[in-house]
């Protein structure tokens, strides 16, 4: 499809009753979500989102299921004071929380961010269950990785370990339209997002500038560009092509292909699945 039917197929939420149908998190970046009732954002985003991040031991580089596709197949439950992790065919392991103490500089992309690491134990879990000598770091209480300045704004929009922003939203209709085009249609957790909204028009995410849910305002400032973790069977660990070969016939744009929408939150507060979702500003689609 080309960039002029992409725009035409993304229309505001216009007249439709838009609610939000899913809030997830992502305790250790790269592994399984927490299906949420209700989040509270903080300054970083969806509390607890991307809290915690696997590292290279010898680097601190970070590590995700673009290298590590059996990343996915870790499921982490967290709580203000410990973390619980499973996986298949090895033990569960739970662990005290290590908020405090000695810091390191680990990198997520471009950033390097100050971080306290989690300890032997976890570390050798992870190790053993990945193949991988590696190290389970949390992001400190006192440090700031603010938004790009490019998209952010103001400058004292900050993230956690999420890759560049506090919350990714998605349209189950705009899943709904990609699984029309695929010989096997695949579920929302191929696309990893914090907020799920229902009851607009597919692509209806990609027109809305900025927008409200409950009594919370977002602004969508940049939509996301997707990589080769959305080829990663999130319940195998497997990967494959799609859906990146049928996104590349209708949702590509000089930058990659894009879909979803990064959001900005504008205060703290709590969203709830079922809060309604209203279009507040408009603005044009990526080409």
């Amino acid at each position: 499809m080309s960039t002029e039917q992409l725009t035409a197929s993304a229309p505001t939420f216009g007249g439709a009753t838009v609610t939000v149908t899913g809030l997830y998190h992502y305790p250790i970046k790269s592994c399984a979500d927490t299906a949420l009732s209700a989040a509270t954002l903080d300054p970083r985003g969806i509390r607890h989102d991307r809290e915690l991040m696997i590292v290279d031991a010898a680097t601190g580089k970070f590590l995700t299921q673009r290298e590590l596709p059996r990343i996915a197949l870790i499921a982490p439950r967290l709580t203000a004071s410990e973390l619980s992790v499973t996986a298949p065919g090895v033990g569960a392991l739970t662990v005290p929380i290590v908020t405090t103490g000695t810091t390191q500089q680990v990198v997520v992309w471009r950033d390097t961010c100050d971080a306290v690491d989690q300890g032997d134990e976890i570390a050798g879990w992870l190790g053993a269950f990945l193949g991988r000598d590696c190290r389970l770091v949390r992001m400190a209480d006192d440090f700031v990785r603010t938004v790009d300045q490019t998209y952010a704004t103001s400058p004292a929009d900050q993230v956690g370990f999420a890759d560049g922003f506090p919350c990714l939203l998605i349209a189950q209709e705009s899943l709904d339209d990609l699984n029309t085009r695929l010989a096997e249609p695949l579920p929302m957790d191929r696309f990893r997002p914090n907020i799920v909204i229902s009851g607009g028009a597919p692509f209806g995410e990609d027109r809305v500038a900025s927008l409200r849910i409950g009594d919370m305002v977002f602004h969508a400032t940049k939509a996301c560009t997707r990589c080769q973790i959305t080829t990663v069977d999130q319940a195998t660990g497997e990967t494959g092509k799609e859906p990146l070969r049928t996104f590349a016939a209708f949702r590509r744009v000089k930058r990659g292909v894009l879909f979803g929408q990064n959001l900005i939150h504008a205060t703290t507060g709590t969203i709830r699945v079922g809060d309604p979702v209203e279009a507040l500003a408009a603005k044009e689609p990526e080409r």
